[in-house]
């Protein structure tokens, strides 16, 4: 995930496309309601981990590393 990602932007146009599939037949109208609440979802939880402090895990939750080699 890059500083400039946009997660309003990125919603807006997944439902654009969802928009397009269901206005080309693609898609019935109960595909679509359903495809939209699924985006919801996502969008929310992706909200939920964007919005999350960053948290280091514990030295207990760290997966150990192989020994470093030196290359010189």
């Amino acid at each position: 995930m890059t500083y400039n990602f946009d997660p309003e932007r990125w919603y807006e146009n997944e439902a654009a496309l969802l928009q397009r599939r269901q206005r080309r037949g693609r898609m019935t109208p109960a595909e679509f309601e359903c495809a939209m609440k699924a985006l919801q979802r996502r969008y929310e939880a992706m909200l939920d981990r964007l919005d999350g402090t960053y948290q280091l895990p514990s030295a207990e939750d760290a997966p150990s590393l192989p020994p470093r080699e030196n290359s010189r």
